[in-house]
């Protein structure tokens, strides 16, 4: 029979009884006599599927390699450019979402008992096949593997709720803080389509001298290992911090290790860094490619603050500058340090929240409580931008002040 891309002439005829059976069977065998009589077996056993088939295993690849995702691929342990086992794993790579049942001789039942072990979901033996047991043997083989799969989905997904669990304790900690006259509210929120928390980071920390230091971080991109990068810069700069480092020097390090840690070149940190001095009056703040805060003033007043700042870490190595900024923070009065995921999200037609839309957010609720006010900017943020797809990014908030 000759190599068959796509239908080939033995179309298995439409069965309104049997909604059960497979979208589409591959057949993968070199003898022609046993290609008709499988043919004519899988004609007679009322499946609904359309039959493609391939001589070799090269001519499977290349039908799996145009699109065709067979349900089912009926595999001959023995092909031109194949032998055994190892044509199976060939297969099984090929076509990971296919069920697979392997074909043998009379004398080959240990081959075929060894290819279920190592992945098919059946083996049939050619000299006792009738068209009844082999349309089982095709339903019930994607029966298995849609379980199979569904199976590996779900372990996939508790992994990925364990992964989230240890990155958030690294991502997302408590604050370390002995005073109770500092307001600290915290919130991470992940952007649609991300299973995985992004590389946003925050961290505040008191030290022995009084004074309160915050961070929020952004480390550009998505996945676990921009997750797993934001995780080393936040544990790095608490203990800098609690070993004395602070502002623009401490700023420095972090990149320091940015440039030791990364995987990829290209890859970039945003943050903001502020101490809050024991004199409780005043806040210093550092940013390296970050946006800047929102001040409120203890009166119910909101201000965008964008101090000056230097290069993102790691943009361009050695050339970053990050000057340190002073900023009055009256009792009563706080910062909200935020990443740009709660700004970014589009709220129409080319059109975005930004700065602008958000300080309008903040100032309309300047006067409520922190915990009020950073919930309403998150939730009006992803109200604003839920028909166009919700938060874009993810989002992290943190919210300094002290109480009056």
């Amino acid at each position: 029979m000759a190599e068959a891309r796509g239908q080939s002439p033995g179309v298995l005829p439409p069965d309104p009884a049997d909604d059960a059976g497979p979208d589409s069977v591959l057949l993968v065998e070199d003898d022609a006599g046993d290609t008709l009589l499988i043919q004519e077996f899988l004609a007679d056993s009322g499946l609904r599927a359309r039959l493609l088939a391939a001589r070799s295993l090269a001519g499977a690849q290349a039908i799996i390699a145009d699109g065709e995702r067979p349900a089912c691929v009926l595999l001959d342990l023995h092909l031109p450019d194949s032998s055994g086992l190892e044509g199976l794993h060939t297969m099984l790579a090929a076509a990971p979402q296919s069920a697979v049942i392997v074909l043998t001789g009379l004398a080959e039942a240990r081959a075929g008992l060894a290819a279920v072990a190592v992945g098919a979901q059946d083996y049939l033996v050619k000299d006792e096949l009738e068209p009844r047991w082999l349309g089982r043997a095709v339903r019930y083989a994607v029966q298995r593997k849609q379980v199979e799969l569904s199976a590996a989905a779900l372990q996939a997904g508790r992994l990925r709720a364990e992964e989230n669990a240890r990155l958030e304790r690294g991502l997302l900690p408590r604050p370390l803080l002995s005073t109770d006259r500092l307001e600290i509210v915290t919130r991470y929120r992940p952007g649609r389509m991300h299973s995985l928390l992004g590389g946003d980071f925050f961290d505040v920390v008191e030290t022995p001298d009084g004074a309160v230091h915050a961070v929020v971080g952004d480390v550009a991109g998505h996945g676990a290992a921009e997750a797993a990068m934001g995780v080393t810069l936040r544990v790095a700069w608490r203990s800098f911090v609690l070993a004395g480092l602070s502002g623009p020097p401490l700023v420095a390090m972090l990149e320091r290790l940015l440039l030791a840690e990364r995987d990829d070149s290209e890859a970039f940190v945003t943050l903001i860094n502020v101490t809050l001095p024991p004199d409780r009056t005043r806040a210093l703040v550092t940013r390296a490619g970050h946006p800047g805060a929102l001040v409120r003033d203890g009166a119910g007043g909101v201000t965008l603050v964008e101090p000056p700042g230097g290069l993102a870490l790691g943009m361009m190595p050695g050339l970053g500058v990050w000057p340190q900024t002073e900023l009055a923070v009256p009792p009563g009065g706080g910062l909200v340090l935020f990443t740009d995921g709660l700004f970014e999200g589009e709220t129409g037609e080319e059109e975005r929240l930004d700065l602008s839309g958000l300080l309008a957010l903040a100032r309309a609720r300047g006067g409520d409580g922190a915990e009020a006010l950073v919930d309403h900017l998150i939730g009006a943020a992803e109200a604003a931008s839920a028909d166009y797809g919700g938060l874009g990014d993810d989002v992290a908030v943190v919210h300094l002040g002290w109480r009056a």
